[in-house]
């Protein structure tokens, strides 16, 4: 009885140190052969500063330069962060086996071809950072899938088409960061739906159309830049109600109409406001000129606008030592 029981213990024993890798091992190989095709993506002549010279068998893929493993999920990539690192190349479809991935970072290189559509399998991303990379084609429309979503920015690339409605189905976004890109049609009615959104920033997007009246539905809205577009109307009388606005950018469009004369106390946080540039008529609101909060930060970043001439543009009033950089 006692020889057999000293025989199963340990026959379990070997068992157990030769399970498979997935109950327990030091790798996860679906992950680590998606940073691989990744990698395989990445032009290594054209690419500078090494960034991936430690993506090698001698580390372990949770040590190699720009991954961050979870504690809790053992050897599950959760960040990719690469950010001005000289890379060149394509953005992997492999990509979205990184099931457990939060947050890719791939901003200030130069990334070309599309947005692999499988990024729309990654429902645990919080953050999506591709600015200033060279990215075409359309925006994926299964990012709305990518429910718990909160930072999308992927300003200074080369995207065209129209922006998805499905965007709106985002409902933890926080940060929409769109401008100059080259999309084509108007600002989505569904952009109305976010309402989580604190910043969005689709300036320089060739967008035409009217702003959406719904826009007051994002009550947490502090910056909307909008400028250097093709958009025409009024500005919603809804945008007003948006107390908590601090920069108000809507330069450069096709805007006409009069300001509401009761403008900073409706939108007492104001700080910038930059509207030159449009087809506005009337008078410049008496509550601008006595704008406690506009230029109140320590480097008078502000502009005042008066009417020069009825179907012109305002022109600038006041002084402004420093530009909006945006």
């Amino acid at each position: 009885m006692t020889k057999s029981l000293v025989i199963v213990l340990y026959t379990a024993l070997v068992w157990w140190c030769n399970i498979p890798s997935t109950f327990g091992t030091s790798t996860n190989e679906t992950d680590r052969l998606a940073l691989l095709a990744f990698k395989a993506a990445i032009d290594d002549q054209a690419s500078s500063f090494g960034a991936l010279s430690s993506w090698n068998d001698s580390v372990h893929y949770c040590d190699w330069n720009g991954i961050l493993c979870s504690r809790r999920h053992r050897n599950r990539v959760v960040q990719l962060n690469l950010t001005s690192k000289g890379l060149v190349g394509s953005l992997s479809p492999h990509i979205g086996n990184l099931s457990f991935l939060r947050r890719i970072i791939l901003s200030n290189n130069n990334f070309h071809g599309p947005i692999p559509q499988e990024i729309g399998r990654l429902f645990r991303l919080q953050v999506i950072q591709l600015t200033n990379n060279s990215f075409i084609g359309e925006l994926p429309k299964n990012l709305s899938r990518c429910s718990n979503l909160e930072q999308l920015n992927l300003v200074n690339n080369q995207l065209n088409g129209n922006i998805p409605y499905e965007l709106g189905s985002l409902s933890k976004l926080e940060d929409l960061g769109l401008g100059k890109n080259m999309f084509s049609g108007t600002i989505t009615p569904s952009v109305v739906n976010l309402t989580s959104l604190h910043r969005i920033m689709l300036a320089e997007c060739n967008l035409r159309g009217e702003i959406p009246e719904g826009i007051s539905k994002l009550r947490r809205l502090t910056f909307l830049q909008f400028s250097n577009n093709k958009l025409s109307g009024k500005i919603p009388f809804g945008l007003y109600n948006i107390s908590t606005l601090n920069i108000l950018a809507l330069v450069m469009n096709q805007l006409d109409g009069s300001i509401a004369p009761d403008i900073c106390s409706k939108l007492p946080n104001l700080a910038f406001f930059y509207v030159f540039d449009n087809q506005f008529t009337g008078m410049i609101p008496n509550s601008l000129s006595n704008a406690s909060g506009l230029g109140r930060t320590g480097k008078r970043r502000f502009k005042l606008l008066h009417w020069a001439n009825a179907r012109r543009s305002w022109r600038t009033f006041g002084s402004s030592e420093d530009e909006l950089s945006v």
